[in-house]
């Protein structure tokens, strides 16, 4: 589904990435862990085209679609998704109104106003968050948890086919990290999405399960395996981390 090759990303001029490579299949869940500082939220923003991250070298290729050359925004209408650790307020737009913009674009059609409100209320049920989320203006004036499930609502919204998680656990209780991974879980097993996880967090990936684990150093995976490595970095951390892929 998502094939990168020999990618080389610049940021403030500074090399960031080099030679990283990464090819994630329909419905895998691949986590990418890491020292901080490294470059595991740079390949998340080179995937979605930040103006601020310079793709240098290498390929990025969504079902058969170079993505080099798109804008983000045609990016997302592909079905690539970003929810990251410090979702930004948006005044003046409501959620309702911001999703029904999204679903139009990327299907080309008019939203039927009865069918939003029916699916978006039962998708509320589901988060158990207050129906009066979707009028609210996009995350203004929530909390870090509640930013957080207001961009679950956004995900079973839109459903996305691939879906980036840069440190979405980051600054949840125990509590919320429960709801959010569990939603996650269950959005992955009805949809079948792929998923790119950055975490360091043991819980999430307790819960998520997934099906790779990749050390990024120097500025490229250095070593791949399964949900077990966690372990391994869980013990020892990653200073005696060597470069081997399994």
């Amino acid at each position: 589904m998502l094939s990168i090759k020999n990618i080389a990303v610049k940021a403030d001029n500074k090399e960031i990435l080099h030679d990283f490579n990464l090819d994630i299949e329909d419905g895998e869940i691949h986590a990418l862990m890491g020292p901080n500082g490294v470059g595991k939220s740079t390949i998340c923003r080179a995937i979605l085209k930040d103006p601020n991250y310079e793709i240098t070298e290498g390929t990025i290729t969504y079902k058969d679609k170079e993505l080099n050359d798109l804008s983000t925004t045609d990016i997302s209408r592909l079905g690539i998704m970003m929810i990251t650790q410090a979702p930004i307020a948006i005044e003046g737009v409501t959620n309702a109104e911001m999703l029904r913009l999204a679903l139009s674009e990327r299907t080309g059609e008019h939203v039927d106003i009865f069918k939003f409100s029916k699916e978006a209320k039962t998708i509320c049920e589901k988060l158990a968050i207050p129906e009066n989320f979707l009028h609210r203006d996009i995350n203004d004036g929530m909390s870090g948890g509640e930013r957080k499930k207001n961009e679950l609502l956004h995900i079973w919204m839109l459903k996305p086919s691939f879906l980036i998680l840069d440190e979405v656990d980051s600054g949840l209780d125990v509590d919320a990290l429960k709801v959010v991974a569990k939603s996650l879980k269950e959005y992955h097993e009805e949809t079948n999405c792929s998923i790119l996880l950055i975490t360091h967090n043991p819980k999430l990936l307790e819960i998520l399960k997934p099906d790779f684990i990749h050390i990024l150093k120097d500025k490229k995976i250095i070593k791949t395996g399964d949900y077990t490595l966690s372990k391994e970095i869980e013990k020892y951390g990653f200073k005696d981390m060597s470069e081997e892929h399994e």
